[in-house]
């Protein structure tokens, strides 16, 4: 089967396979503050780090239903800060939670019953209890190519500053995936945890 993007539905598949095909997917649960110093906390599914030195993460921002920004990304740009906590499968239902259109005065974390933690180099929360959280600087926003008239997507791109990594992942001097079990985006409405973990060497190169 071939099509071009935007035809799927001319070739029997009534969804969009796109987030399928690109799968599985690290969550970027992103955690932020307004100016008038509420919470938010929302998760991207486009998402993943870009860059080890300096460490570097990136997320797309799409509009809301009204076409607005979403609160995320208005906060980020007021503020220039954001964190990035890794959902564990623990934590997928109060994950999913937050994804609801929720108005911009009100907390995810009340609305899913999570417990905001203070960081310690930027204004944004914490979420308690995600196994590995990492402090952002924004470094910059780029616009994506219009998918609707006036309306694009926004690629966040941050400095990570700050690393916090709970102690009872962290075995033999390494973070154990095993042990906080990361969840996934697939497709559609799947999800996806880490039950098997394998290691392949690079092969010897000489001369």
């Amino acid at each position: 089967m071939f099509f071009t993007p935007g035809t799927h539905k001319d070739h029997g598949l009534p969804y969009s396979p796109f987030k399928a095909i690109v799968a599985p997917r690290p969550i970027g649960w992103i955690s932020t503050v307004s100016k008038e110093g509420i919470p938010n906390l929302a998760p991207y599914s486009f998402f993943n780090a870009m860059s080890e030195l300096p460490p570097m993460v990136g997320f797309s921002s799409s509009p809301g239903s009204n076409g607005e920004p979403k609160d995320s990304l208005i906060n980020i740009q007021d503020t220039g800060e954001f964190v990035v906590n890794i959902v564990s499968k623990d934590q997928i239902n109060a994950m999913s939670d937050t994804s609801a259109d929720l108005s911009h005065k009100t907390s995810e974390f009340d609305f899913a019953g999570l417990t905001p933690e203070p960081s310690e180099l930027v204004a944004a929360p914490r979420v308690k209890g995600a196994p590995c959280q990492l402090e952002c600087k924004l470094w910059d926003i780029l616009p994506m190519p219009e998918m609707a008239e006036g309306l694009s997507n926004k690629w966040v791109m941050g400095k990570v500053i700050g690393i916090h990594i709970q102690d009872e992942v962290i075995v033999d001097g390494k973070v154990d995936v095993m042990k906080y079990n990361p969840a996934a985006r697939l497709g559609y409405m799947d999800y996806a945890t880490v039950d098997h973990v394998f290691e392949i060497e690079r092969p010897k190169t000489s001369g």
